[in-house]
């Protein structure tokens, strides 16, 4: 397998390279972690590069490996908003485009919405009133066209009373509606609009967000410069692959196996031409 590995990154062509992805998974427990790059332009999506830990070394190694000529061809670049990536990928893909991962900002909300869930949940409980928020979190996290029958008559009712949560919750819905502009002008002052508002509320944890997004703008604005250029899921899709082909992998213990065992299924590597052995 590092043979044939070896060979196909020796053999590949990146000449067509216009777009790529930049994220990280988990690889174990206790916070260990893979950075990956994929080519997520075209049709033809596949992994690139798998270096160790989520780092800026880690990152500058997989993009180093691509080559400067490589870097200086791609035209989008999408990622999260780990900082380490950001200082990173301004530094070697600084003539792209930079997308922010809608699924990765979207998850933000998700995160927000559970903890003020979970707080409000206990103080109702410790102050003696109705658990009404009991069992109510994935009707609070599923998009609404996901609930299913009981959910969806489980939200309707919490949506009558003057909740945190369900402050949280309109908040996170009426941000979707960034999405669906067309310009970038008019989702900027959307965006202005949105933070405003958040800023106002008593809702910390959706402040939090609502500074990240200030402080991210830019980048989260490109998402319209490069609408129907880039796919962001196609990040996701791709990570689950490789969730997929490491638990496969589980006998290789070593993570230099299991990089080239991603590799080999993922990269769509180039075979190497059969050889004959004579003994």
């Amino acid at each position: 397998m590092e043979f044939a590995v070896q060979w196909g990154l020796a053999h590949r062509d990146l000449s067509q390279l216009t777009a790529v992805g930049v994220d990280e998974i988990a690889r174990s427990r206790g916070h260990r972690y893979l950075t990956l790059v994929y080519d997520i332009g075209g049709e033809a999506k596949r992994l690139l590069a798998v270096a160790e830990e989520r780092t800026e070394a880690s990152l500058r190694l997989c993009l180093e490996g691509l080559g400067e000529t490589v870097c200086q061809q791609v035209q989008y670049v999408c990622s999260d908003m780990w900082k380490p990536y950001l200082k990173v990928i301004a530094e070697k893909l600084g003539g792209a485009v930079h997308v922010l991962d809608r699924f990765h900002v979207m998850q933000k909300f998700g995160k927000a919405l559970d903890e003020i869930r979970a707080e409000e949940a206990k103080r109702l409980q410790r102050d003696g009133y109705e658990p009404v928020l009991k069992r109510s979190r994935w009707c609070f996290l599923k998009r609404p066209a996901n609930l299913t029958e009981k959910q969806t008559v489980k939200l309707s009712e919490l949506l009558k009373y003057n909740l945190r949560t369900v402050r949280a919750y309109l908040l996170r819905e009426e941000f979707q509606r960034l999405w669906d502009y067309k310009s970038a002008a008019w989702a900027e002052r959307f965006l202005n609009e949105w933070t405003r508002r958040v800023m106002r509320s008593r809702l910390e944890p959706m402040k939090k967000i609502a500074r990240t997004i200030r402080s991210h703008q830019a980048l989260l604005l490109n998402w319209f410069r490069a609408r129907g250029e880039v796919s962001s899921g196609a990040v996701e899709g791709l990570n689950n692959k490789v969730k997929l082909v490491t638990r496969k992998s589980y006998g290789f213990r070593t993570s230099e196996v299991a990089k080239l065992a991603l590799l080999h299924n993922l990269g769509r590597l180039p075979e190497p031409k059969q050889t004959h052995r004579f003994c």
